[in-house]
């Protein structure tokens, strides 16, 4: 065994290793977060039911009715507390450990004051110590200025309850049994917060018995408001700075082998960076984080960068996904703890075998003639192009967007934008009268000798065809260049879950697929790319587990189609 295959194996048996250790330690997160979720429902029943007669006789000589009263209150505010941060607890949130490990100090007292309930105290110690033994199991960051954000709700929270409430029963007197000063309005407020009830506050009519429950609704608002705010996942709020996109440029020139390498660099992307100069390339929607592709850097550090990112999204409160990833890296994923899930085929020409002879091209060379007898010509043009052709393409574009909706797409795809049309190599269709009736621009690989494809536009008023056209020039261009390859892009869901060895969940998107695609037409891109006689090979989405993909699609959506994004999903009909 050589000395980089030795290597391999020991970093395999770490990962292992350290797998194991991390998923009892999850279990553990995960056991504290249901027995707190637990501890809430028994708060709020504890604090509806009556003490016990021996133990309250004694609770009479030594503590007021009033705190008694006000201990019930913290009861119930503490489980409410409680149900909603256990979910919080559950992602690993440190704020959440911290606010969980007060309230549980505060909840023993609580729990002895109202009625010496020595069970309840109890199992909140329990609980608390088990948060102290796991304490450095809860890493999770929350996003600072929502912690600040949320800490100054709380404050505003509290005043606007008690001035709304003062207000309300000092003007709405004849709705209560007795009429209050502003004063004695204000102090029922404080006596309700801190007994549940106040004795002398009865409403004598419907509206009265509503508003006082409009406090305790305004109140327990407030306070959801400001725990989620305090518990948020971190946010994104600046775009890579200059330096960073230097820096992945560099790393993505140098390694970047995949047809979705340029599109690393697109403005829409976040970048992390591990140690051994791999870069990986990701969009935040909500709390997932989306890598485009496979990271990018030295083949033998990827499996390192992967656990890498997985550990600082989970320091971010982010769920995370790779889509469209090569098979190479697949068993890295599965060691990290992900599953692997076949998304579709990207379609790859060998350029030294694509010729428009012969039998099987029958079809597109019956169509380049026809196209070419009515006076149509294809042109390629180098970057920079001039001005007068950008504006040509961008009415193309314009007409293009109008007619199929929705707007631009992002993350995987390029946008019309002049000065990235401006740097792009172009190749376009001109009609008879040498106007430009379509449009592709495609991009260089960094480490292959091969060409992708990215943006295919056309007035929606074409000779039938013109892509078909469009496409074969490309190719026979590409290849009197001396390139090697040329990339057709992914064909989404194309032999997806269609063989029966193939696995249930594949074959499970395979039917859904059928179903939607009277919406969209998978099917008829696929024909299409087909016809140019491409090798197709796997491309894989890379998720946490099947009970995430619901929102790993919700992801992915967003991060294509930008703001609006529901609409312009909505809108790619067939």
């Amino acid at each position: 065994m050589d000395e980089n295959s030795s290597r391999i194996s020991t970093l395999h048996k770490g990962i292992a290793v350290i797998l194991s250790k991390n998923r009892r330690e999850r279990w553990m997160v995960h056991l504290i977060a249901l027995l707190v979720l637990g501890m809430g429902i028994v708060n709020l029943i504890s604090a509806v039911q009556p003490a016990l007669r021996n133990r309250l006789e004694i609770l009479e000589l030594v503590i007021p009715l009033e705190i008694r009263f006000g201990s019930r209150l913290t009861s119930v505010l503490i489980g409410f507390a409680f149900l909603l941060i256990a979910r919080s607890l559950w992602r690993r949130k440190r704020t959440a450990w911290l606010i969980t490990t007060i309230l549980l100090a505060v909840s023993i007292v609580s729990h002895l004051i109202k009625g010496l309930d020595f069970e309840e105290a109890s199992i909140s110690l329990v609980l608390l110590i088990l948060l102290i033994i796991y304490r450095k199991s809860f890493h999770t960051e929350s996003d600072r200025p929502s912690v600040k954000q949320g800490l100054f709700t709380l404050g505003v929270g509290l005043v606007f309850t008690l001035v709304y409430g003062t207000v309300g029963i000092y003007y709405l007197d004849h709705h209560f049994s007795i009429s209050f000063n502003i004063w004695q309005a204000f102090n029922q407020i404080i006596v309700i917060f801190t007994t549940l009830k106040s004795p002398d506050l009865i409403p004598v009519t419907r509206f009265g018995h509503y508003f006082v429950y409009s406090i305790y609704f305004v109140g327990m608002s407030t306070l959801s408001l400001s725990l989620f705010m305090l518990i948020r996942p971190v946010i994104l709020r600046k775009p890579a700075s200059i330096s960073e996109y230097r820096k992945a440029t560099e790393i993505v020139q140098k390694y970047g082998h995949t047809s979705l390498a340029r599109a690393a660099l697109f403005d829409d992307k976040s970048y992390f960076f591990s140690n051994e100069g791999v870069v990986i390339s990701y969009a935040l929607a909500g709390r997932m984080a989306v890598v485009l592709g496979d990271p990018i850097g030295p083949a033998q550090f990827i499996a390192e960068s992967i656990l890498a990112f997985r550990d600082f999204c989970e320091r971010n409160d982010w769920e995370l996904a790779f889509a469209s990833v090569l098979p190479d890296y697949l068993n890295a994923y599965k060691d990290a703890g992900f599953d692997t899930l076949c998304i579709g085929n990207e379609g790859i020409v060998i350029l030294c075998e694509f010729s428009l002879e012969g039998s099987k091209n029958k079809g597109v060379r019956n169509i380049v003639s026809k196209m070419e007898r009515l006076g149509y010509r294809t042109e390629v043009y180098l970057a920079p192009l001039d001005e007068k052709l950008v504006r040509s393409l961008k009415e193309i574009s314009d007409a293009w967007l109008t007619s199929h909706s929705g707007g631009e797409m992002y993350f995987s795809d390029g946008r019309f934008e002049e000065s990235y049309i401006r740097d792009s190599a172009v190749i376009v269709v001109h009609a008879a009268n040498g106007k430009p009736v379509a449009f592709a621009n495609f991009i260089p690989e960094y480490q292959k000798n091969e060409l992708s494809i990215d943006l295919m536009r056309h007035f929606q008023e074409v000779e039938s065809g013109t892509m078909n056209f469009l496409f074969a020039k490309m190719l026979l261009w590409a290849k009197a260049q001396g390139y090697d390859s040329f990339s057709l892009g992914l064909s989404a869901l194309s032999g997806v879950g269609e063989k029966p060895e193939d696995p249930r969940i594949e074959q499970a998107l395979h039917r859904i697929t059928e179903i939607i695609s009277r919406y969209f037409n998978f099917k008829g891109l696929h024909d299409f790319k087909d016809k140019f006689h491409p090798f197709w090979e796997p491309r894989y989405l890379i998720y946490k587990n099947p009970a995430s993909l619901p929102e790993v699609l919700s992801a992915l959506i967003q991060v294509h189609a930008g703001k609006n994004y529901l609409w312009k999903f909505l809108s790619k009909r067939k």
